[in-house]
Parts: structure tokens; sequence; C-alpha cells
């Protein structure tokens, strides 16, 4: 057995709308190998992205722990837990997230920049090619098309080369094929990296090309299932 990348234990998220409490997480607990392909389905409000914003330490849980590569982060300050996630994790948001005042080729090496990586700008441009956008680089977010800004936000994501890559619905604002083709390069960088990758999706069939499935409803894991890719 592989050692734990995430360690979850009893975990609960409850935050307040309109006044009242509302449980988003409840006792959720889940460990996932280092190396592994996990993808979190589950219908839209059953409470995935804030799972993955947690792990990430995005976001602090009501209750519970959270282990990630062996820390507890949890016990974390801010600044501290902000130091983890710049050498320990890459984050893929369904938004992008991507600068809309720099070029392709600037918005990649930002994290690289701010570890003081000297050769930020070479990384940036060969991160580019490895997602087939070598060619667009000099074009701004607006002047790119969806796949081809979400392949600027992986590009981004992975230069660090985090032991853990988080992407939270990556295909959510792309038509089918596109959103396919994210999927396969986050499999390939993961596979590339050895990294572990949780790949949060409602969709069943981008899910499935997961070595395992985790399910949740209504803020509970409610299946956790082998996927198409899992080892032989």
């Amino acid at each position: 057995m592989k050692r734990a990348m995430i360690s979850v234990r009893d975990l609960s998220m409850r935050l307040t709308s309109g006044g009242r409490p509302v449980d988003v997480l409840s006792g959720v607990s889940l460990e996932v190998p280092a190396g592994q392909f996990v993808a979190v389905a589950g219908p839209s409000g059953s409470g995935k992205s804030t799972l993955l914003g947690l792990i990430a330490g995005l976001d602090a849980p009501t209750a519970g722990r959270i282990r990630v590569a062996g820390v507890e982060i949890t016990d974390l300050s801010e600044d501290a837990l902000a130091r983890f996630r710049r050498d320990t994790i890459g984050y893929v948001f369904q938004a992008y997230h991507l600068i809309p005042t720099l070029t392709a080729l600037e918005n990649v090496p930002v994290p690289l920049e701010l570890a003081g990586d000297r050769d930020a700008l070479a990384r940036a441009g060969a991160l580019l090619d490895e997602v087939g956008l070598g060619d667009r680089a000099g074009h701004y977010p607006v002047q790119l098309s969806g796949g081809e800004q979400q392949r600027v936000a992986v590009a981004r994501a992975v230069g660090r080369r985090p032991r853990l890559l988080l992407a939270d619905e990556p295909t959510g604002n792309l038509d089918s094929s596109t959103g396919k083709q994210i999927v396969d390069l986050l499999v390939d960088l993961h596979r590339n990296l050895s990294s572990t990758l949780v790949l949060v999706t409602h969709d069943a069939a981008l899910a499935a090309h997961a070595d395992r499935v985790v399910t949740l409803r209504d803020g509970r894991v409610v299946s956790d299932e082998p996927g198409d890719a899992r080892p032989g």
C-alpha cells in the first residue's frame, strides 16, 4: 500500500445561508494514496468543490482533520499554509483565473517567479509547448478560446512540479470534446510528474477515466468505487 498523499478524517463544513446554518460537508473521511487519480463526482451542491478547497487549504473546516503529504494542514498558520500550497499543490480552477493584462507566456511563470525561480520565463515557454500552446505564447487571455485558456491555467498549475494536482470542474466551461482533451492533458501530466491527481466533476463519463471515483451527495460520501483507469 502506497503512503497516503491525502488523509481526511471526520471533515465537516458548516456555512450560514440566509441566516441559517447549512451543512455543506458532514463527517467526510477519505484516504488517497500517493500517485492515484481520483475523481470526486456528484450533483451540484453535493460539496465537491468545498472538499477540494479544504484539501488545498483555501478554507478551514468547521471540524475534522486534513493531512496532505504528511503535513497536518489544519494546524498551519496562514503564512505556513501559503508556503505549503506553493511548494506542494497545483490548483486548476473552472474559471481559469488568468491575469487578463498578461500574455499566456507571462501568466504561466507567475508561481515560479513568486518562488524566486530565475529560469521562470524559459520554464514557462517549455510548459506552453508541453500543453500544445507554444505558438500562442504572445496572446492575451481574451484572444484565446476557453480550451486554450484552460491549457494555460494547467501549464501554470504544474510549473513547480507539484506532488498534488487538484482540478475543480476544469471542463465546466468547455464543450465535451474540448473538456475531454483537458482531462487527457491533466492525466498525461499527472503520469509524467508521478503526482496525485484529484479531479472534481459532475460528468460521470469523465469521472470514469479515473483510477477511483468517490461520489458525494448532500455533503456525504455515498460511494467509493474503482474507475475505468484502475491498475490491472
